[in-house]
């Protein structure tokens, strides 16, 4: 409720209370009504004073017409009505102001967009001939672009065709190669296969070479064997001689003792030969596993195998050199024999 209405409502009420303390409706003043309610302007509550003081001139009227029951409610009912209406009016009033401040409000909203709508059709505007320019010499550069469409297509096809020409010729040539790498290659399959034979030749010669060579080497043994065992007699021999010769013991004592010594390196010397001659038979064996897995080594083996039987002629040479010296009588032996004739 706005304070114009609240102080018409009040100044009602006030003139209704001073009525009732009992003074008159005529002596009501502003000044009364004021100094009661303490609040709005004098022409409003003088504005306000005079239609109470009319109503309550018509109701005096009808007081003197109407019975005082049915005058007080047709009072009641104007004043109530009265109310609603004021208050109804107000509110209406408000509710106008209210609208007239939007319609306002919208009014400037609308103003600044159709300005703001004029300027942007202007730069529009000015878009839209800078964008015609663009479009004329997009168009000029769209048929300069199909000019140059046309002769780089020119250009494409020429190029096709040298590109087909080369790939022809490169095909051919490709051919040619493959041709001549399938011969190659058949003439060195052809070449590996013959030289394979010829390892395999070769190995079987050289293993003949060392079963011989063993056979050789086992005969020295038995004959080193057979010496040891004539030493071993003549030892026995000497000790029978010992036993009835006293007085040569010491010498023949030393020459046992020597003698000893020969044979027992001998042993050492023939048990080498033996280990030596094994080691060989072994690494032989190892060369044929390892031709059978890997037959392109065969040069390598051929050479490790030589020199296997290098070193089987360096030991069958120290064996003979072995059995000379144990055929061969020593200079005390000699020296003793002819001390003994």
């Amino acid at each position: 409720m706005s304070r114009v209405s609240d102080t018409r409502l009040r100044t009602r009420e006030a003139a209704i209370n001073l009525v009732a303390a009992g003074r008159r409706p005529h002596e009501l003043t502003v000044d009364l009504i004021y100094a009661e309610i303490k609040q709005g302007s004098r022409t409003t509550i003088n504005d306000e004073l005079k239609l109470w003081k009319d109503e309550q001139a018509k109701a005096d009227a009808l007081n003197s017409i109407l019975p005082p029951a049915v005058a007080n409610a047709m009072m009641n009912t104007w004043t109530i009505a009265i109310e609603h209406g004021e208050k109804v009016f107000e509110q209406r009033r408000e509710e106008l102001e209210n609208e007239l401040a939007t319609a306002l409000q919208s009014a400037q909203e609308l103003e600044d967009s159709l300005t703001n709508k004029q300027e942007e059709i202007t730069s529009l505007q000015a878009q839209s001939m800078a964008y015609r320019v663009e479009i004329e010499t997009l168009r000029n550069e769209v048929a300069n672009s199909r000019s140059a469409a046309d002769k780089a297509q020119a250009q494409v096809t020429a190029l096709a065709q040298q590109l087909e020409s080369s790939r022809n010729e490169e095909e051919q040539r490709l051919a040619l190669a493959k041709a001549e790498y399938q011969q190659r290659i058949a003439e060195l399959q052809s070449t590996i296969t013959t030289q394979e034979q010829a390892f395999r030749t070769e190995i079987d010669k050289v293993t003949m070479r060392l079963e011989g060579v063993q056979k050789h080497i086992m005969l020295q043994l038995t004959e080193a064997r057979d010496s040891t065992k004539r030493v071993e007699a003549t030892l026995a021999k000497a000790n029978l001689k010992n036993e009835e010769l006293s007085v040569r013991s010491e010498q023949l004592a030393a020459k046992l003792t020597v003698q000893t010594e020969e044979s027992r390196g001998i042993r050492a010397e023939l048990e080498q030969a033996c280990q030596e001659n094994r080691q060989l038979r072994g690494e032989y064996d190892l060369l044929i596993q390892q031709h059978a897995i890997q037959t392109g080594k065969s040069a390598a083996q051929i050479e490790q195998i030589e020199a296997m039987e290098r070193r089987a002629i360096g030991a069958e040479t120290r064996l003979e050199d072995v059995l000379k010296r144990t055929t061969r009588p020593s200079k005390r032996e000699k020296k003793g024999k002819s001390s003994g004739d």
